[in-house]
């Protein structure tokens, strides 16, 4: 009796130990995970914090996979894109010499035909030669070397030399001198030795388009309403020759060759025509930020800079201002009165004042502007 009486206690007593010692482990094993918790939240703070995070840095980070894929989508499709232009405007091209210039010819005066030939024949040499120079002109990029610039910023992407006007372009991973923006349409960035190749092109497109869309436009109308008397001819030949054999059935009223002319001359009036609105309003943005002596980004920069310092009760200046019509002459590269010819009216391969790196007092500038901030 006594010898199973200290068996059940030693049973008991194994029992309680057991539990003691598994309540020490469980309670052990819950500190070691909060130590762990508290450490890797510590680390990841340290790793993290930023006193200047807030909820726009944060959409940024969680938005940077879509920059990213945008980019090397512009990227890749940047080729397309040029080729859309250069056939689209090709055809244009081709429409006007087989349809519109043989009427021209048959029915206009001397006079309007030499004003058709010579301005049509002058707005495509330079829509061409813009084209083809924005294209294939660099924009410009500042020297990796850091000892041949001074004073100047370091891009924190390229870890280079940033000159002022400079912004990185995460198309083309690089820094661009004088960055605008980069357009797809060119397949290339808009800097400083192509702005006024990139901006021609427009301008000049967008004349030709209006010039296509204003001189089509009674073609356009007449073409409209023969192509509307196809539908219906169709339309009421469709019981006819369900009654009818093969051989009874009577010839087309419109040949291929009218119907191919009339829908041409439709596709030309409604391709031109958007194409004046879409790239005409991009052509007056780009010529108020030409006019106010800023790019695109320096714009939305210059903005809130003008509001920071309006709380404070000063005026900002942009320091690359001269007045706008020395904005004008500085951008077009105009030092003489012929050069609104030589360089502005007739293709000109012409570099823009300055390098890029430094911007000084340009000499077609008649007064020099105030360049600081003032109160």
């Amino acid at each position: 009796m006594r010898s199973r009486q200290r068996m059940f206690a030693a049973v008991m007593r194994l029992l309680l130990k057991c539990l003691r010692l598994g309540r020490r482990r469980r309670f052990k094993l819950v500190r070691q995970t909060e130590q762990l918790w508290h450490y890797g939240h510590l680390c990841l703070r340290s790793l993290l914090y930023n006193s200047f995070t807030n909820s726009d840095v944060v959409l940024d980070s969680l938005f940077e996979p879509v920059y990213w894929l945008v980019d090397h989508v512009t990227r890749w499709f940047g080729v397309v894109f040029v080729a859309l232009v250069i056939s689209l405007t090709s055809s244009i091209v081709a429409i006007v010499y087989i349809c519109l210039l043989p009427l021209i010819l048959q029915t206009y005066t001397p006079a309007w035909i030499c004003w058709h030939l010579a301005y049509g024949h002058w707005n495509l040499i330079m829509i061409v030669f813009h084209y083809y120079m924005a294209i294939t002109t660099s924009p410009g990029h500042p020297p990796q070397a850091k000892d041949d610039l001074t004073g100047v910023s370091i891009c924190r992407k390229c870890i280079a030399p940033k000159p002022a006007r400079t912004h990185h372009c995460s198309i083309c991973n690089r820094c661009v001198l004088k960055m605008d923006h980069h357009c797809p349409w060119l397949n290339n960035c808009v800097g400083h030795f192509n702005h006024r190749y990139f901006f021609s092109f427009c301008l000049f497109m967008t004349m030709g388009c209006i010039y296509c869309s204003i001189s089509g436009w009674e073609m356009f109308r007449d073409a409209y309403a023969a192509i509307e008397r196809m539908k219906l001819l169709e339309k009421e030949r469709l019981p006819m020759a369900a009654n009818q054999t093969y051989y009874q059935t009577p010839p087309p009223t419109f040949s291929f060759r009218q119907r191919a002319f009339h829908k041409s001359i439709v596709y030309l009036w409604v391709l031109c025509s958007s194409v004046a609105l879409a790239l005409g309003a991009l052509t007056l943005w780009h010529a108020a930020l030409i006019t106010r002596g800023e790019t695109s980004i320096e714009r939305h920069i210059n903005k809130k800079e003008r509001q920071r310092l309006q709380k404070k009760g000063k005026v900002f200046r942009n320091p690359y201002s001269y007045g706008g019509w020395d904005n004008w002459k500085v951008f077009l590269g105009v030092d003489v009165p012929r050069h609104w010819l030589t360089r502005v009216l007739l293709p000109s391969p012409h570099l823009p004042h300055g390098t890029g790196l430094s911007w000084d007092l340009p000499p077609c500038v008649t007064e020099q502007r105030a360049p600081l901030l003032a109160i």
